[in-house]
């Protein structure tokens, strides 16, 4: 089958609610091979960042905060938004400086990914920053409580198999960087 036996053509767009995260688009879109059209919901989302964060000891920098979709605690890597006019990297260092107080470091990029790409239209961009130091104390949102943890690869491992830490994005940053499973195969 050809990419073309695959693309759905877009035919139509048409807005939806505005909503304090991203905003709702509508495509009317045409079956490659029936023709048929059918109408999709795109979330137009701002990009995000998520940030492996090392201290000079050789601690991982985690945060752990409610998450309304789950009605939980999580613990993760710091994430966020990337705000209108700045660049990936500024987004990362801004947001693990406001969630934690660390700072500082050499920077690299991990990669970027498409956060969700079956209705999300945006991407995160991964980042590792190595030796980070405590610069100041956390600068949270209003909308912000947050609990800084520095845990070792061994306590990301034990937050993993207990269920703590399951944010997908941010599995996938602490796993460009640390082996995370043990795999046997046989």
């Amino acid at each position: 089958m050809s990419d073309d036996e695959l693309r759905w053509q877009t035919v139509g767009s048409e807005r939806g609610p505005e909503l304090p995260l991203f905003n709702v688009r509508y495509d009317r879109v045409r079956h490659p091979a029936s023709s048929i059209e059918i109408s999709r919901m795109v979330l137009e989302t701002p990009e995000w960042v998520n940030v492996v964060a090392i201290t000079t000891a050789g601690d991982i920098v985690m945060v752990e905060q409610y998450r309304f979709g789950v009605s939980a605690l999580t613990t993760e890597p710091v994430g966020g938004v990337v705000d209108p006019g700045e660049s990936p990297l500024e987004a990362a260092k801004r947001e693990l400086l406001e969630e934690t107080g660390f700072g500082g470091g050499r920077w690299r990029s991990l990669g970027t990914v498409q956060a969700n790409p079956a209705f999300h239209d945006n991407s995160c961009h991964l980042w590792l920053a190595e030796d980070v130091q405590r610069v100041q104390e956390q600068a949270l949102d209003p909308g912000e409580a947050i609990r800084v943890h520095l845990m070792t690869l061994d306590d990301v491992k034990e937050a993993i198999g207990d269920g703590r830490l399951q944010h997908p994005l941010g599995l996938l940053a602490l796993s460009r960087v640390f082996p995370l499973w043990d795999y046997k195969r046989g």
